[in-house]
């Protein structure tokens, strides 16, 4: 028998991290996302996950950069709102699946780090699990940038994500 998980949002989150100007990091989250898993035992060693980040969401704490993002020159959220993964596989610290942003589907792998589980004060059994990667936006066609007079570009390709959830036990 399968056991299924929920995500618990209010002790989950979302962020990714891009270098700006070849020279900082600028971090943002993702507000309102949902994961479900499958698995066929508490430890969620052989898991079937869906996420689905809802864009519209993203916030840099920067209304001009979040409205920039949300636009046609990044995930353009009017025609695509949603960001999706779903898993192939699951093993040796490693989630493999499929990433849709902007309608283009890609392979990812993931590192995942399983936190352990605990019984919160109403008895339900809860996962806590970090996800941590690195992909390149423009296998989504995020190609949006300016070139610096220095020879670097404004937004860097590559983007890393990470995320720290709780699931529950249903």
């Amino acid at each position: 028998m399968k056991v299924k998980w929920t995500l618990d949002p209010a002790h989950s989150e979302m962020n990714f991290r891009v270098k700006h100007m070849m020279i900082a990091n600028v971090t943002g989250s993702v507000g309102q996302f949902n994961v479900e898993a499958e698995s066929d035992d508490d430890h969620l060693s052989n898991a079937d996950v869906k996420v689905e980040a809802q864009l519209e969401t993203i916030s840099t704490g920067d209304a001009k950069r979040d409205a920039h993002l949300k636009s046609a020159d990044f995930f353009d959220t009017a025609q695509f709102p949603a960001m999706t993964f779903v898993s192939r596989k699951m093993a040796d610290g490693k989630l493999e699946g499929d990433l849709t942003i902007r309608d283009i589907t890609r392979p990812v792998a993931l590192d995942v780090e399983f936190g352990g589980l605990g019984k919160d004060p109403w008895g339900h059994t809860r996962a806590g699990i970090t996800v941590k990667g690195r992909i390149s936006r423009k296998d989504w066609n995020l190609n949006w940038n300016v070139l610096l007079d220095t020879g670097g570009v404004l937004v860097s390709d590559e983007v890393r994500i990470e995320a720290d959830v709780q699931l529950v036990k249903s």
